[in-house]
């Protein structure tokens, strides 16, 4: 059922659209990159001395073994002595980033970002909500709309409105922003509609498709396939077109908003889960529900192969974003799990690692933890084709408790958003 989030040694440009004072240096169209992800921005390693001296070799060690490297990398890539580490900065060359260590805690400079965490907050005064000058960015994951059958984020039962993933987190964005709001935070949503904010489309991508399935060795490909149940779609060039668009090249829109535009303290991103159902229009209804977040970490080797992956990891590690991520995806899963009742899931695959204590919480390299500089928590609570919560989506959204399934309940978003906000409410309580 889902598309594979894949890499690739090609890149492409993506328009900011956006003022000058915010633009950052990108690829030209179409133009081949070495050894980065589909359409990576090929490092500025000078970004990243800012963190010189701001981190001691036993902090960055456990913070690269334990937390974004527990696969092992290439030690190649980096190497580390007792006073700095080199990083190879470009894959075929011998060119490296030094980064030194702090001699001491004592002798740590501060580290400088554009986010602030709670704690730093001056002391709210009366009348003031309890989140006063912090800013939050809400980020509904996926499209919708028209999008939500290319996004495969889309099944439908009966004469029932379809399920799609991108209505509904757009749906509980919506609903959160109020509660934050009116707990005086500072709310921005990366998205407001159903639209895509990249100014690309499909077929714009039609030469970097036909260049990927290239490398692969697939010479003379398909052009269409034949729906999500094809097992050869991802063969196609419209497949390839369609997934550098949405899953992409949308991202990576997105993650030009945070960093360059909005700069906010937190960015969540809201989503729904789901187990495979098959054909979505005789889909699979699962007895399975369940909820967990994630947070950026847990790089494979052959990522840290790539130049961008591997600098966007360190960007991360250095940046210092890891214990207010934690800390907060920790809360979250409290307030989510005591609401909800949901178990854990439990991920069966090496590509993410348990952190935190509450069972709920994995490290996982996604595109938007990585690429959101500020802190980032990302949300997979509900598992969409299950039996309950197919019929708590079919109930639609609504105020107060309603009798659902033989049981008075509150609208499934509601409760999605009241829960998140209890959690940031909690974690602030915490930090200040």
């Amino acid at each position: 059922m889902f598309r594979s989030l894949f890499t690739c040694g090609f890149a492409i440009a993506f328009l900011l659209g956006i003022s000058h004072a915010y633009a950052v240096e990108e690829e030209s169209p179409n133009q081949f990159a070495q050894n980065l992800s589909a359409l990576g921005r090929k490092p500025d390693w000078s970004e990243l001395q800012k963190y010189q001296a701001t981190i001691t070799h036993d902090e960055f060690v456990c913070l690269l073994n334990d937390v974004y490297c527990p696969q092992g990398y290439n030690p190649n890539l980096i190497q580390i002595d007792s006073e700095a580490a080199k990083i190879l900065t470009e894959t075929g060359t011998e060119n490296q980033f030094v980064l030194n260590f702090a001699k001491s805690e004592a002798d740590r400079l501060p580290v400088t970002h554009s986010w602030t965490a709670p704690a730093a907050l001056p002391p709210t005064t009366k009348g003031v909500g309890p989140l006063a000058g912090f800013h939050i960015a809400l980020d509904p994951g996926h499209l919708g709309g028209t999008w939500a059958q290319m996004e495969e984020r889309w099944f439908k039962i009966g004469d029932v409105a379809p399920v799609q993933e991108g209505d509904m987190t757009l749906h509980v964005a919506q609903l959160l922003k109020s509660r934050l709001e009116s707990l005086g935070a500072k709310v921005s949503m990366l998205r407001e509609t159903t639209e895509p904010i990249t100014p690309y489309r499909p077929s714009d991508f039609e030469e970097i498709a036909r260049q990927l399935l290239q490398r692969d060795g697939i010479t003379e490909p398909r052009e269409n396939f034949d729906g999500p149940s094809d097992p050869e779609k991802e063969h196609t060039i419209a497949w390839q077109r369609e997934e550098l668009f949405y899953r992409n090249s949308e991202i990576r829109r997105r993650a030009s908003l945070v960093n360059y535009r909005l700069q906010p303290d937190l960015v969540l991103c809201l989503h729904f889960n789901a187990e495979p159902w098959g054909d979505p229009n005789h889909p699979t209804l699962v007895a399975k529900n369940h909820l967990h977040l994630l947070v950026n970490g847990s790089y494979l080797p052959a990522e840290l192969e790539l130049d961008d992956q591997r600098f966007e990891m360190l960007q991360k590690l250095l940046s210092g974003a890891f214990p207010e991520e934690l800390a907060l995806a920790e809360t979250i899963a409290h307030a989510m799990a005591k609401k909800t009742r949901l178990p854990p899931y439990e991920y069966k695959t090496s590509n993410a690692t348990h952190a935190g204590a509450s069972g709920y919480v994995y490290t996982r390299n996604l595109m938007a933890t990585r690429l959101y500089r500020c802190p980032t928590v990302y949300l997979e609570p509900y598992v969409m084709n299950s039996r309950p919560v197919f019929v708590r989506v079919k109930a639609g959204d609504y105020e107060g408790e309603r009798l659902v399934a033989g049981k008075k309940k509150p609208s499934i978003y509601r409760e999605y958003a009241d829960s998140v906000a209890d959690g940031v409410i909690a974690y602030f309580e915490k930090a200040k």
